[in-house]
């Protein structure tokens, strides 16, 4: 966490409105001064919750101003209730704000299936909106945990055609995380200047290398949201697909996004470990993808991961579950730089017992197939998160 995290022309508050029975702060509003251009990848379930179904419509003009979320409650499968508690938290806000309600949009995470308490939400949205400050990011992050152990917030400047331009990245999301969006939401804000299309392209660019690239425990939400603003205060020349100052932006918004994946993965319910899992010598991007995705979604190798027990051979398995084709004598494992399988026979993992207790572990396979490489982070499997999942009561 930072201790001044600021975003020229954002303000920003999170405060407890009662939402989660007064256990910490559960209401947070994020504020541009000026509309910003605005972008967004949301969950692929097909039960979506109604501030995505909202934001998904809002969201293609491609300016928003606000951002108003609430944690405790996910207004998720509550019909045409739920449609409107959304537009109200919407038209509560933009009223508040004094700014068109179009350019407001609205998240939500939290117990599925309940009505929202729009009651308390609309009594809170005015005190909310009374304590913005360009201090406020810190508590916006404290606003919409659920489960998590921790606030995520990533900070990075950098210049831009001799211009400083600043990105500041705020996540919540500790279990349900599942690529194509998790149960995690992320909102990204930027003073820089860019061109649309090429904030579109750079920001989903992005989220296939972070939030999209990470997995806890194989489980798809409803509400996931991951939003950017820019709303060019720095006043850099513009950042386009063609412009040579692009390089050092791209470079800094991947640092804040895979940073906060990171952090998720980090935070994952239970998790002790963080772990990269990356294929490499894969024939097609798809096929590294997807050997990538069964080896971290495998409970067998979450578990020995949890136990600190290098058993290459629920990590091979999983790699050989995929109907990916690829030579069993070419491949290799090694975890770190320690290997452990190697022209179709295995190694005693002796040598890694001592790298199986550290908190951060890459496991490399190469199949020796191509050129293509994926990486996937992921985390172990502990008694806690049973504990944490068999407790949490709709």
């Amino acid at each position: 966490m930072h201790d001044s995290v600021q975003v020229p022309g954002f303000l920003g508050n999170g405060i407890a409105a009662g939402i989660k029975g007064g256990r910490g702060k559960d209401l947070s509003l994020i504020f541009s001064k000026v509309p910003a251009r605005a972008v967004g990848v949301f969950t692929t379930n097909r039960f979506k919750a109604a501030p995505v179904i909202l934001d998904m419509k809002r969201i293609k003009k491609g300016i928003a101003q606000a951002i108003i979320v609430n944690s405790g409650n996910a207004n998720a499968a509550t019909g045409k209730g739920g449609d409107e508690d959304a537009s109200t938290m919407s038209r509560v806000t933009s009223r508040a704000l004094g700014i068109e309600d179009e350019l407001v949009l609205v998240a939500s995470t939290g117990i599925i299936g309940e009505k929202l308490p729009i009651e308390k939400i609309a009594r809170s949205i005015e005190p909310l909106v009374g304590g913005l400050s360009a201090d406020g990011m810190p508590s916006v992050a404290e606003g919409i945990i659920t489960t998590d152990r921790f606030p995520k917030v990533e900070y990075r400047k950098c210049f831009v055609g001799g211009k400083e331009v600043t990105i500041c990245g705020i996540a919540k999301g500790a279990g349900m995380i599942e690529p194509n969006m998790a149960t995690m939401l992320s909102f990204i804000m930027t003073d820089a200047d860019i061109d649309y299309a090429c904030l579109t392209s750079l920001f989903k660019e992005s989220a296939g290398k972070s939030f999209n690239a990470i997995t806890v425990d194989g489980c798809m939400s409803t509400n996931d949201t991951a939003i950017m603003l820019a709303n060019g205060v720095a006043g850099n020349s513009l950042i386009s697909e063609t412009s040579g100052n692009l390089v050092e932006f791209r470079e800094a918004l991947s640092g804040v996004m895979v940073s906060l994946a990171k952090s998720i993965v980090k935070d994952g319910e239970g998790a002790t470990k963080l772990i990269e899992i990356v294929v490499e010598g894969a024939k097609l991007a798809a096929d590294a993808k997807a050997i990538a995705y069964a080896i971290a979604n495998s409970n067998l190798v979450k578990t020995a991961f949890f136990g600190e027990d290098p058993n290459w051979g629920r990590i091979i398995s999983a790699a050989g579950s995929t109907g990916v084709p690829f030579s069993t004598d070419s491949l290799e494992l090694y975890i770190e730089d320690v290997p452990l399988f190697i022209n179709g026979v295995g190694i005693s993992g002796k040598q890694a017992a001592g790298i199986m207790k550290k908190d951060n572990i890459r496991v490399l396979v190469r199949l020796g197939m191509g050129k293509e490489t994926f990486s996937v982070y992921t985390s172990d499997l502990s008694h806690e998160y049973i504990d944490i999942n068999a407790l949490y009561h709709s």
